[in-house]
């Protein structure tokens, strides 16, 4: 074999020049004095209650001032990690380059006030970032990175300009922040909304459009940081600017629930067959992606909005830790041993139910005949999940395992109730964003859906079909020429 007739040669490592440059300090400063700029304006949007458009064609609204927020401090934290992990790279300067236009691309494109402006900050930002995924040069990250390309910019692209004529048919101009008109439920409106969510289903990794994020796995780790706490939530950001056409037809908004829905149950089981730890997060990003625009399909856009940016939170801090999760042993030797008890399934149930009363007294979803009753029901659902995971595991004292699970599961719903009502009054001067889709037949089998996929992982009843096992591994591959192994660059 090719392999075993090629020569190694073992040498020192590449080492940082005597000088090394001053680009990536700078750059990080930088970012973090945008954080802080982004707090000053978020204190200022909070004096005014209102918004304004300072050049025309962007607008600073309450969406505008908690993207910025969080996506300067997740781009600090990329870009001090990165100070590090990058040390020695030749392209370093080349790699904080694109880091830090990735921010102002992403700044630009959530206060974007036309048209124009937001389609040439969204193709900026694809492109960018596929310059990222392929950072290093070799086969399969240049193979990435084209598939990238051409799954995100290039479609989105072409669906991009559909939209327009159906917007500005209905509306004096294209600023994207007079939309107070009411827009009629036309072929040409449906049409484009049909295509925003096909942009927002690409942007966002949802199945089947998946592929091209789980590919990226060859970024590296700040790069792959970045882009699934920021880039992949560029879908809900567009949902949500475009709110007034994605809320025209109640039918459209029930396709945006299965769409949502269907992709929060596959990522979840796809998530169940994946070994290596990167892979498995971004099983699990297609998952979580999933539910921030089946909320935004039951109209609680709030929710979607509050969901990315905590998930963001949670995905960057598990891609930048995720070197510590690597072991060489058996896999049985560090599987934890489980066991259900009856106090486990009391503690276990008390909390999850706890979870969703204290989650709908904060809030106020979930008290009428709409889709709060679901919203509260995927509370529940995934506060029984996490309960359950602690209260099996054998190895806990019983102090841990039954006192401490409702000690941090109820405070850590208490945050996010309080995170969604300051998200929840930052959009409240948006059209068309604050009100709850009613209750219909498709709701309820969404509601039944999600309770057997719970039930069929928590089981394992999928790894006694090896049909379903092949499917779901097939499922979870990326392109051949996007794999790490088997290449022969020589």
């Amino acid at each position: 074999m090719a392999g075993e007739r090629r020569t190694t040669t073992v040498g020192q490592l590449p080492t940082p020049e005597s000088q090394p440059s001053r680009v990536p300090v700078a750059l990080t400063r930088l970012v973090w004095l945008l954080w802080v700029a982004s707090l000053g304006v978020l204190a200022v949007w909070f004096h005014r209650g209102e918004g304004w458009a300072p050049a025309g064609m962007v607008v600073v609204d309450g969406l505008t001032v908690v993207m910025w927020t969080t996506v300067t401090f997740f781009s600090g934290v990329v870009h001090s990690y990165s100070r590090r992990y990058m040390a020695g790279d030749r392209a370093v300067d080349r790699f904080f380059g694109r880091v830090f236009a990735f921010t102002l691309a992403v700044m630009l494109l959530v206060a974007a006030d036309g048209l124009v402006v937001f389609g040439a900050a969204w193709l900026a930002m694809g492109l960018v970032m596929s310059g990222l995924i392929g950072h290093g040069g070799d086969r399969a990250a240049r193979a990435a990175a084209a598939l990238a390309r051409r799954y995100v910019p290039r479609e989105l692209g072409a669906a991009r300009p559909r939209p327009r004529g159906a917007v500005v048919a209905h509306r004096s101009d294209d600023r994207l922040r007079r939309r107070r008109t009411v827009v009629t439920a036309s072929p040409p409106v449906l049409f484009a909304a049909g295509a925003l969510l096909l942009a927002a289903m690409v942007q966002s990794a949802l199945v089947p459009f998946h592929a091209w994020l789980l590919s990226s796995m060859t970024a590296p780790t700040p790069a792959s940081a970045l882009m699934h706490a920021g880039f992949v939530n560029a879908g809900g950001v567009l949902l949500v600017r475009f709110a007034p056409v994605v809320t025209v037809d109640s039918r459209f908004m029930l396709a945006v629930v299965l769409v949502g829905a269907t992709s929060a149950i596959l990522g979840k089981l796809l998530k169940t067959v994946r070994a290596d730890v990167k892979g498995g997060l971004g099983c699990s990003t297609v998952g979580q992606m999933g539910f921030m625009i089946a909320q935004a399909g039951l109209g609680f856009f709030a929710a979607a909005v509050t969901h990315l940016v905590l998930h963001g939170f949670y995905k960057a801090y598990q891609f930048l830790g995720s070197g510590g999760r690597v072991t060489r042993e058996h896999p049985t030797a560090s599987a934890p041993t489980r066991s259900t008890t009856a106090a486990g399934v009391a503690v276990t149930v008390g909390t999850a139910l706890a979870g969703g009363a204290l989650f709908t007294a904060l809030t106020g979803k979930g008290t009428g005949l709409n889709g709060g009753l679901l919203l509260t029901l995927l509370v529940v659902l995934t506060t029984l999940h996490a309960a359950r995971d602690v209260v099996t595991r054998t190895a806990l004292p019983k102090a841990a395992r039954y006192g401490a699970v409702p000690a941090v599961a109820l405070p850590a719903l208490a945050v996010y109730g309080g995170v969604y009502g300051v998200v929840e009054r930052l959009l409240a001067g948006l059209p068309a964003v604050g009100e709850p889709e009613a209750l219909t037949a498709v709701h309820g089998v969404v509601a039944v859906a999600f309770v057997l996929a719970y039930l069929v992982v928590e089981s394992g009843v999928y790894r006694r079909s090896p049909r379903l096992y092949v499917w779901l591994l097939n499922a979870t591959s990326p392109p051949a020429e996007t794999r790490l192994e088997g290449h022969d660059d020589s």
